[in-house]
């Protein structure tokens, strides 16, 4: 399915062995929480408003936090083939709100949708605050807020790269639980002494993850969740070495 995309989600929730729905955030003009993996259109999936393709070139013309959700949901993200996923179908699909995801899910499988657990990732970076996202502080409270107003805390933990972004939530209300996401080689000691607390879960590439990381993690009482893990044989390799959980695109091959 397009990537976090509404059928997406639902698509996800089939399979037994997902406990997480994971998910990445942007910002619109309208402050309204966009999910997104990146925050501009990805010019390989999207097909503009007039139907045009939409050429490399102009992507960061094409930025989330200068257009409305309105004119955001005119764009298509799914009717062109991802290069990175060749099974991918080929459906209609646009970027919705953090509030339409959540509402869906509770329509569509009450059940699921009250034990299913969130991971909701913060995408800043200090070179993008006010130009491409808000200025950190103030995307940590729209996503505060909304865990708030939604009754989510229980069920989510907020992750990013962005040690600002995880200490601005913890400063809001320290009951969210928070995942530190890394893709450098430094020690667990060094990036948790960044951060200047201990986070629930560290969650780094699954090419950085040995034993004595996963020791190292436990030692301090944080899970560990690698990203992301699609093949079979480092989903085996990864689970014999005691990770608390992986995050896939593709959940289907779990079960082998």
């Amino acid at each position: 399915m397009p990537e976090n995309t509404i059928p997406a989600f639902l698509k996800a929730l089939e399979f037994p062995a997902v406990r997480t729905l994971e998910l990445d955030l942007a910002v619109s003009r309208d402050q309204q929480l966009v999910i997104s993996h990146e925050p501009w259109f990805f010019a390989a999936i999207t097909t503009q408003p007039g139907g045009d393709t939409l050429r490399p070139a102009d992507e960061l013309q094409h930025l989330l936090y200068h257009l409305s959700v309105e004119q955001i949901q005119q764009y298509d993200v799914g009717l062109r083939a991802h290069p990175r996923f060749p099974d991918q179908q080929k459906l209609p699909a646009f970027k919705p709100t953090l509030q339409q995801v959540i509402d869906t899910v509770r329509a569509a499988n009450p059940a699921r949708a009250a034990s299913i657990q969130w991971n909701i990732e913060i995408k800043s970076n200090p070179k993008w605050d006010g130009i491409r996202t808000p200025p950190v502080d103030s995307f940590a409270q729209l996503v505060v807020r909304f865990l708030q107003q939604n009754q989510l805390v229980a069920q989510t933990a907020v992750q990013s790269f962005d040690v600002r972004a995880l200490q601005a939530v913890h400063r809001l209300d320290p009951s969210i639980r928070l995942v530190l996401l890394v893709e450098n080689i430094k020690s667990v000691d060094d990036n948790l002494a960044d951060l200047g607390f201990v986070p629930a879960v560290y969650s780094p590439s699954h090419v950085l993850v040995d034993p004595e990381l996963v020791r190292r993690c436990h030692q301090q009482g944080m899970q560990v969740i690698p990203w992301t893990v699609n093949e079979t044989d480092a989903m085996q390799r990864l689970v014999g070495m005691g990770v608390d959980g992986i995050i896939t695109d593709y959940p289907n091959r779990v079960p082998q």
